[in-house]
């Protein structure tokens, strides 16, 4: 058994304990509390003067497969753009355990991430979470079940490949291509029911790209819809909706124009990288309160990333940012442990410290979201990785 002592303790659910016990035990959280009495033998770790809170809950990230270190001419493994529907591929089969952006994640405080295909293409493929260990084969890392669908309006999308051939060529063509995709996989999906279930007697042609978007059309799997500009984050609602998807938005730049839409729809919102230079058009239009707005308005369901893999230790620091620019502090906590938990279907295991849960714990030097603080180590599954 191990305990934690003495620290400043962020349960993010449970309240603040000052000065705060954990108790760990066979990789989970036995107890937590002010006055618990540590058992004789445990193996103890003294937080005076230290803020301990959950493993932070990246879920929006390209980590373990930006090929971290790779040659100047090297290409990453997280776009594969040769057409707009590439649905069959999954990021279970680039998923690197010796990736750097691993490590450095850790050093971030960030113990859980969800990796996802990039933005190139309409629909980019499946991604899944892992935790930040160590491991020899991606069999050690991943969770087993948090597979989610990634699909990409604006302009990458639409300009990814300028000498390509074929469509989209324009936001038209994005939002016409991404209905076709979602029609095709809907008329495949139904043919397939209809069979299971004896109405009829016809089993569809066996199609493994839209095999791949069977679990999308029946709610089964949620899809992350990548959309920065105003225009791009309502096309992705009004599609969504037309085909009764189980979305979440992703980036979401110019959310904070759109404050009364996005929170009567009810829908998961990441945001992120918060901070960045207007690279493209579609970027011109942020503002550091978008975070701030959101919670501001009411918007429970909001979560931030770094969207990154080389850089994703930052992720504590422009939270910090977001909160000098109006950003309530237990939103953001929430919206780095808790509420990505949710939106991964993960909340049972990670993003809070409560008893019963998987022992993913980081030790600040000071507040978590200054830049004069560092991560001392991080624990995951119990297990205790240094800084």
């Amino acid at each position: 058994m191990l305990a934690i002592k003495n620290g400043k303790i962020i349960t993010v659910t449970k309240g603040t304990l000052e000065r705060g016990t954990i108790l760990i035990e066979d990789g989970k959280i036995k107890a937590v509390g002010a006055d618990l009495d540590i058992p004789e033998g445990c193996e103890v770790i003294d937080a005076q003067g230290k803020w301990v809170t959950p493993g932070f809950v990246d879920s929006h990230a390209h980590t373990g497969i930006g090929s971290l270190p790779h040659a100047k001419d090297e290409n990453s493994d997280v776009n594969e753009s040769v057409n707009a529907n590439t649905s069959y591929v999954r990021v279970l089969d680039a998923l690197n355990p010796r990736d750097l952006g691993i490590k450095i994640g850790r050093r971030g405080g960030i113990t859980t991430s969800l990796t996802l295909p990039g933005s190139a293409n309409i629909c980019g493929g499946t991604g899944i979470a892992f935790k930040h260990r160590d491991g020899k084969t991606v069999y050690d890392i991943i969770i087993p079940g948090s597979e989610q669908m990634k699909f990409a309006l604006g302009e990458n999308p639409k300009g990814y490949d300028r000498g390509r051939k074929f469509m989209p060529r324009t936001r038209m063509g994005v939002g016409a291509r991404f209905r076709e995709i979602l029609y095709d996989a809907k008329q495949y999906s139904d043919a397939l029911l209809a069979w299971e279930n004896g109405t009829s007697k016809t089993k569809p042609k066996p199609d493994f790209k839209l095999n791949a978007l069977v679990p999308v059309m029946r709610r089964e799997m949620k899809c992350r819809i990548h959309a920065h500009r105003n225009d791009d984050i309502v096309t992705a609602i009004r599609v969504a909706d037309e085909f009764n998807l189980d979305y979440a938005i992703e980036h979401v730049t110019e959310g904070y124009m759109l404050l009364d839409l996005l929170k009567e729809k009810d829908i998961f919102c990441t945001l992120g990288p918060l901070f960045s230079s207007p690279s493209k058009s579609e970027l011109h239009g942020q503002i550091p309160e978008n975070a701030g707005l959101f919670a501001k308005a009411g918007i429970k369901k909001l979560c931030l990333t770094m969207d990154n893999s080389a850089a994703s230790d930052m992720l504590p620091l422009n939270v910090g940012r977001a909160i000098a620019y109006g950003l309530d502090e237990q939103a953001a906590f929430e919206a780095i442990t808790i509420n990505p938990a949710t939106l991964l279907g993960l909340a049972d295991r990670i993003g809070s410290i409560e008893v019963g849960k998987d022992a993913d714990l980081a030790m600040f030097t000071g507040h978590p979201f200054s830049s004069l603080s560092k991560c001392e180590l991080v624990m995951i599954d119990g297990v205790i990785y240094k800084n």
